[in-house]
């Protein structure tokens, strides 16, 4: 073994990186802002150097990459490894390094005793400043080896970061964040639902005490895995904590053989020294730059209109013809065609596996329907929820053996459907072929609305194994495989809504649907959540029906334009309900959306510190030069006026037209400031240091302002 270096250094535009490899194992020392060549690794070294504490270890066990319960390490461990031998109690040692530049590091580390080798990849992407890392474990012995869990990197976290960012929620309520104090102990959450999940978004933020959008330090993390995850913040006694995210392996689900391995999914961690938001917007580059398709780099999204809320199972070609006139006519450049066009398909009680055309339904196929909306100006998707089979289909009457079970054990009703099998590779050749068939013979089709609408509660798979990582990865390969076959299809990933939304499905898929919740007070919180991540041109927002289906709830229209309109917009809703008002404010919203759809989808997105009655936030192009900003109120103030408005990232010595674009009509409780600064110039820094007085308005009520600079 060669000489080792003591420190591993790795570069971005605003962050350095630092590997301490001095005691044969890679730990992460300093995760930081870029520090200058000022900063010597002798500093390093004095700096970092811990004493004796009483009653403790001598010497502290590194806190590394993967620390071991061989390295004596009393936190979790990294890795945690089983054969008929002593694998349990890995020690690896640092065995070579691999660099050949500042972005990339492979550490490599090996128990020779238990033939066992750890390795760990991590590169950072220079613009957004995000790093990648995952773990690799491969078996060199001559015994299987099970791996019972295996952590990405572990990360250390900054003494002086107090405050846990996290991400809860459920159906139609995805992505809502909850602040705690970091504690002594473990911060745990873990799913088990066989897919991404509603209630637990694997993303965590960690921060000063006193951080907020537009100041302070934070560190972002987030598991680009789409199967069941754990994610694990830690304070140890000694003042040390640090994040280990993970795959959350089912028992016996991953052995390996000799010379085989096992790699983790990949951590997305970045850090900001200038608030929440910047860390967003750093993920959200990297999103755009390297996941998200080049063909969608500049594209415009085009304005959804989705059958669902309109029609449900109740298809009728006539009427399907009449929506797709009024969507036309509204301004909608795709139509989509939920579920119900299938075999059997008059409720959600059967005909899930028969994926061909319900010819008593559509006598002549849907052949006549999309000529009939691409003769309109739009393009044609379709809803597909391929991983499902009801008991009442023929699928499963000819292959009951196809669906994920565990023995002896009675499957649980859920939404009157079962999880097919994807481990087998017949399953997954079926559906392909069904996919595959309707494509080919409607090559019109280019857009799959892929959904997936129950949880993984029997995960057992054809072996006998848990086999929720198999099914995941097979769901890649599936998509993978469609999109090689049909280059020009995009695919939406929807799962009951926002369930399985993480980077690791965006490598794959090219939008998502947020949440099923159209409610646009709902959508406001949820698509405010989804921002800390993930950015606005693939996130699915909709104009609901006046009267929400899920809350029951009555929202003007405007309002409900306004929610979706800095996102991928569309409309889901029977629009044979609007008044020829509600048709023509519609198509403004429309036409607003068209108008700045580019700043939107490819502009830097700022969250404005929440007031507790409002939600507030923006879109600022790069050049600081057009911008949007919206003024949401969901309840009345306290006070008899509302606060101040002050805009951010504007440049401050730029001078800019303010004006209301949305509403077009404004209901006042009398004349408001909005009379006298309308469509006049005001310097950035006036804007952002003093801000502007806003209208007293009536709650659930949305201002939309526009900045262009003189």
């Amino acid at each position: 073994m060669s000489t080792l270096p003591e420190y591993v250094h790795l570069l971005s535009r605003d962050c350095s990186v630092i590997f301490d490899c001095r005691r044969h194992t890679p730990s992460l020392q300093y995760f930081g802002k870029k520090l200058s060549p000022l900063t010597t690794n002798s500093m390093l070294s004095q700096l970092t150097t811990r004493q004796e504490a009483k009653c403790a270890l001598v010497e502290e066990v590194p806190l590394s990459l993967s620390p071991c319960v061989g390295n004596g390490f009393t936190g979790h461990p990294g890795v945690s490894l089983r054969n008929d031998n002593i694998a349990w109690s890995v020690g690896a040692r640092l065995h070579n390094i691999e660099q050949n530049d500042v972005a990339h590091v492979v550490f490599h580390s090996v128990d020779e005793l238990r033939g066992i080798k750890i390795s760990h990849h991590l590169e950072i992407e220079f613009e957004s400043n995000v790093l990648q890392a995952k773990t690799t474990i491969t078996n060199l012995s001559d015994l299987q080896l099970t791996v019972d869990d295996c952590a990405a990197p572990t990360i250390p976290i900054p003494d002086h970061f107090s405050k846990i960012l996290g991400f809860e929620g459920r159906w139609a309520g995805e992505f809502q964040t909850r602040s705690i104090d970091l504690f002594l102990g473990a911060y745990v959450r873990e799913n088990r639902k066989g897919k991404t999940s509603h209630d637990n978004f694997p993303g965590v933020i960690l921060h000063q005490q006193h951080t907020n959008e537009r100041q302070g330090e934070c560190l972002g993390f987030h598991l680009g895995w789409s199967g069941n995850h754990r994610t694990r913040v830690e304070l140890l006694p000694e003042q040390r904590t640090y994040v280990q995210m993970a795959e959350l392996l089912g028992a016996n689900e991953v052995q390996l053989e000799k010379q085989q391995s096992y790699t983790s999914p990949t951590l997305y961690a970045s850090y900001s020294a200038e608030g929440l938001t910047a860390l967003s917007q750093q993920f959200h580059r990297y999103v755009r730059k390297t996941l998200l398709k080049p063909r969608f780099h500049n594209a415009p999204r085009p304005i959804h209109y989705n059958t669902w809320e309109a029609i449900y199972f109740d298809h009728d070609f006539d009427t399907l013809i009449s929506l797709a006139d009024l969507a036309a006519h509204l301004g909608a450049e795709r139509f989509v065609l939920d579920d119900g066009w299938f075999k059997g398909r008059r409720n959600d009680k059967a005909g899930l596996g028969d994926w061909c055309v319900d010819r008593d339904v559509y006598p002549d196929g849907i052949a006549p329907l999309i000529d009939h909306v691409v003769a309109n100006g739009m393009t044609f998707g379709i809803w597909f929820e391929p991983e499902m089979v009801n008991p009442d289909s023929d699928l499963f009457r000819a292959h009951p053996d196809w669906v994920m079970a565990t023995a002896n054990n009675p499957q649980i009703n859920f939404r009157n459907q079962l999880v097919l099998d994807l481990s087998r590779d017949e399953v997954t050749n079926y559906l392909f072929s069904q996919l595959n068939q309707l494509l080919t013979r409607h090559p019109q089709i280019s857009y799959l609305k892929w959904d997936m609408n129950r949880d993984i509660n029997h995960s057992g798979g054809h072996t006998g194994k848990s086999a929720v990582r198999t099914q995941t990865l097979a769901v890649y390969r599936l998509i993978e495989r469609i999109k090689a076959a049909h280059p020009h299809v995009e695919i939406e990933s929807c799962s009951s809504g926002g369930g399985r939304i993480d980077f690791g499905m965006l490598r794959y898929a090219d939008r998502v649907w947020t949440s099923d919740s159209n409610d646009a007070l709902d959508r406001l919180n949820i698509q405010n959540g989804f921002s800390f991540f993930l950015p606005s041109n693939l996130m699915g927002a909709h104009v609901g029906p006046r009267n929400c289906h899920i809350t029951g709830r009555h929202l003007p229209i405007e309002t409900r334009i306004a929610s979706a309109l800095f996102g991928h917009m569309g409309m889901e809703m029977d629009p044979r309900e609007l008044t020829e008002s509600e048709q023509f404010t519609l198509k403004q919203g429309f036409q607003l959306h068209k108008r700045c759809r580019d700043l939107i989808h490819q502009g830097d997105f700022y969250r404005i510190d929440p007031d507790g009655n409002s939600i507030n936030f923006g879109v600022v192009n790069a050049e600081k030069s057009h911008a949007l900003f919206a003024y949401n109120s969901v309840t009345e103030s306290r006070r008899t006026m509302p606060p101040m408005y002050r805009f951010v990232g504007l440049h401050s010595i730029q001078t800019y037209t303010l004006k209301l674009v949305w509403p077009a009509a404004l209901k006042e409780y009398s004349k408001s400031i909005l009379s006298v600064i309308d469509g006049q110039t005001f310097s950035g820094e006036i804007l952002m240091e003093m801000g502007m007085q806003l209208p007293i308005i009536f709650p659930q009520t949305s201002l939309i302002f526009e900045l262009k600079s003189v």
